[in-house]
């Protein structure tokens, strides 16, 4: 199976040394995968979504609806994903892009930041959700949010400030809100750089709840059913 990585985004370089690139980190999500990266925000774009079985999309400090030439050509290529034999998941605004490429809208969220680790309520099991679990925590970093889904969207799972957790667009195409490759280290340096952005008060019960064990892995083994041919 070929996957190529959307990456919109890149760690500081001076965090390189401690977390790695995104490309490691989804590498080590999915260790049995050999995953090409694509460096979509400066440009560097794939000539056919039919180059690879799955394509991964990254999270982003941008938004969305920003009027980027790489984000309007990114939707322009999702669209042809969805059009084609290959499978997409996407994580954090890659889950953003899946809705907005496809006719769904995505806005700063009212709730504010949603950051740390947070309980993920299934709301419909799918049978490549396996094992099976009533809740999964994930951890969070992300201020928009998916307002409307588009057409033959079904919600998976939410939580109470991010009613559009996980879903899915009919059989090949999946977003992810959580991001599954994060380490509790790197949330830690993310939330310390955005204190000011988040506010004090939200970013100190996101780093208590650092606490409790993330379940990214559980997200990986989900993700390697659904892509399975």
């Amino acid at each position: 199976m070929k996957v190529g990585l959307l990456r919109c985004d890149e760690v500081r370089p001076e965090w390189k040394p401690r977390h790695g690139p995104y490309l490691g980190m989804f590498q080590a999500l999915f260790p049995d995968w050999d995953i090409q990266e694509f460096a979509v925000n400066e440009g560097i774009f794939p000539t056919s979504p039919a180059e690879y079985d799955v394509w991964l999309t990254t999270g982003s400090a941008a938004s969305v609806y920003d009027d980027l030439p790489w984000i309007h050509e990114l939707k322009d290529f999702v669209r042809a994903i969805y059009a084609s034999p290959a499978r997409y998941v996407g994580v954090c605004f890659g889950h953003q892009m899946l809705a907005e490429a496809l006719g769904g809208r995505v806005a700063k969220a009212d709730v504010g930041w949603s950051v740390g680790v947070h309980d993920f309520a299934i709301e419909q099991v799918q049978s490549w959700m396996q094992p099976p679990q009533d809740t999964v925590k994930l951890l969070m970093m992300c201020q928009d949010q998916v307002m409307v889904l588009p057409p033959d969207a079904t919600v998976l799972a939410g939580t109470p400030h991010c009613p559009v957790g996980i879903f899915q667009v009919g059989e090949r195409m999946l977003g992810i809100q959580a991001h599954p490759e994060f380490t509790p280290e790197l949330e830690t340096d993310l939330l310390l750089l955005r204190r000011e952005r988040i506010g004090e008060q939200r970013v100190r019960q996101a780093l208590d709840s650092l606490s409790v064990p993330a379940e990214g892995a559980l997200i990986g083994a989900w993700v390697r059913q659904f892509v399975s041919p």
